[in-house]
């Protein structure tokens, strides 16, 4: 009992030290950038009919939220909120039809993400790293026009961000390298099963911010 309230009294002695700033951000970020070209063959259990489904493009998305920033000589602890959007277009090839046929379909995702970055100052750079938390809040897709297409999300999933950044005046501005533990379209349902590319979601994210 002793031990814990000596915890509590040491990180809150560490806040009360803290230099605390708070400000708004936003910024683009590309999606799926190593899962371009990915491709899978699905077929249909009850027909045989085959059809390949394959990333043809990722395309820019956006984020924009509110950030606080604790700043402890030269570390920093910086919680996020920010509402992120994505979207990538695939390509549907049915093999059963003569000439091939090949449709294109875009998908957008939404999602509210929520990052714990730690932040290590040397010199005018800093070095950022921590956890994010992404809150499923909504998608739209062409795909829904297949009658074997469906989708089921995950209402909550994490991953991990980690680049660098700098401050001017009270802007700032961060690159970051965004991983995810979940499998490029894992959400799909093809035929009643549910399929996803090799590779693992990530995207790249560049910011500006404005601290008040």
């Amino acid at each position: 009992m002793k031990f814990r309230i000596l915890i509590w009294f040491l990180l809150f002695a560490t806040f009360v030290e803290a230099q605390v700033d708070f400000g708004i951000k936003a910024g683009i970020n590309t999606f799926g950038t190593n899962t371009e070209n990915s491709s899978l063959t699905v077929t249909n259990p009850q027909n045989m009919e085959t059809f390949d489904l394959s990333v043809r493009e990722t395309q820019y998305g956006y984020h924009a939220g509110l950030f606080f920033r604790f700043n402890i000589k030269n570390f920093s602890i910086q919680p996020e909120i920010l509402f992120n959007s994505d979207n990538v277009d695939y390509s549907l090839k049915d093999f059963n039809d003569m000439n091939i046929l090949n449709t294109v379909g875009n998908e957008t995702y939404q999602s509210l993400d929520v990052p714990l970055m730690l932040g290590l100052k040397l010199g005018p750079i800093k070095i950022l790293a921590g956890p994010v938390a992404h809150f499923f809040l909504n998608s739209t897709s062409d795909l829904t026009d297949e009658n074997f297409y469906d989708s089921i999300y995950d209402e909550f999933d994490l991953g991990y961000q980690a680049g660098i950044g700098f401050d001017i005046w009270k802007l700032s501005f961060d690159l970051k390298y965004e991983g995810n533990l979940n499998k490029f379209g894992s959400h799909l349902v093809l035929f009643g099963e549910e399929v996803s590319f090799s590779n693992n979601e990530n995207r790249i994210l560049a910011s500006i911010g404005f601290r008040f």
